[in-house]
């Protein structure tokens, strides 16, 4: 998305009424908004389309939004922000796992589902940072061509995931509280601190030998994390 265009937005939502007011906002809010009533649908408009941002319901029926949005990540790296009911840690963590940028729980107010679009839309059109090279342990990151690479061989993130490694490789040594993290790399002032917890496990599993004994990502008890050399 260009920083002139208008942002494309993408409803993927069973509840109709619900869906026309999310869109009605978000159009009066500046975005321009699209709308599928089922998964499949949506999947099949995301795909075609590639709109900036898929705000996406988890609970319908037939093709749910878990896989609507793993099937999405298969292909596309649009960006993600679910919507549903259901507020319970798994189902968010669940969500997290599949990539999802953020997760509102229902019933939400039109003004704070524009807000975390905006916040996510303005992580995912950031500026690259300068040419750069941050190393820790075996990994390497080539911030302008946004690589990363493990004892010289490609390494596989989500954007969440690569923002984090670069905020703990950025500042090797410091323990990071949960919330400052929540507040660095996904924008949230206040939120899911297991929204963090989440997505370091993610991120042991691919950088680290034993996920389950981390020599580089280690957990600061009582505070957070630290990258150690």
């Amino acid at each position: 998305m260009s920083s002139q265009a208008v942002p494309r937005v993408l409803v993927v939502d069973d509840d109709t009424a619900l869906a026309e007011v999310v869109a009605r906002y978000l159009r009066r809010e500046g975005f321009d908004v699209d709308y599928a009533a089922d998964g499949a649908t949506g999947l099949e408009r995301a795909l075609a389309t590639l709109p900036d941002l898929v705000v996406l319901d988890l609970m319908m029926p037939g093709m749910d939004g878990f896989e609507v949005c793993r099937r999405l990540r298969e292909t596309a790296n649009v960006p993600v922000v679910m919507l549903t009911a259901r507020g319970e840690e798994h189902d968010r963590i669940a969500g997290l796992d599949l990539g999802a940028d953020d997760y509102v729980t229902k019933p939400f107010s039109p003004g704070e589902l524009a807000a975390r679009v905006r916040a996510v839309l303005r992580r995912a059109t950031a500026a690259p940072p300068p040419a750069a090279v941050l190393t820790g342990g075996r990994i390497a990151i080539d911030t302008l061509a946004h690589q990363v690479r493990r004892d010289g061989a490609p390494v596989e993130l989500t954007t969440k995931e690569y923002d984090l490694l670069v905020c703990f490789l950025s500042n090797p040594g410091r323990a990071f509280q949960r919330d400052e993290l929540l507040e660095a790399v996904w924008g949230w002032s206040i939120g899911d601190t297991s929204t963090v917890t989440v997505h370091v496990r993610r991120l042991r599993e691919k950088v680290e030998d034993d996920p389950s004994a981390p020599r580089h990502l280690t957990t600061v008890r009582g505070v957070g994390y630290r990258w150690e050399h």
